[in-house]
């Protein structure tokens, strides 16, 4: 039974390493700059702050920099 233990463990923890380098890298994409979270805070639009109670950072962001690129200039509801 322990020789089962040394074997199965390590096998588990080296799995569960690359499980977390995968999830790890995933987060690194998503990550917000704190820059950009400033200036959103500084000069959000309504539909943008509902955007973000209702679904988060990373939507109220990508309709803030819709906007800021000019293609947001149409106001949009925001369930």
């Amino acid at each position: 039974m322990t020789a089962w233990l040394v074997i199965v463990v390590p096998i588990v923890i080296m799995f569960f390493a690359l499980f977390m380098e995968r999830v790890e890298a995933k987060l690194r994409h998503v990550a917000v700059q704190e820059n950009e979270v400033e200036e959103f805070l500084e000069s959000a639009r309504p539909e943008e702050v509902k955007a973000l109670y209702g679904h988060g950072i990373g939507r109220a962001l990508d309709m803030f920099r819709l906007r800021r690129r000019g293609r947001g200039g149409a106001r949009k509801r925001v369930r």
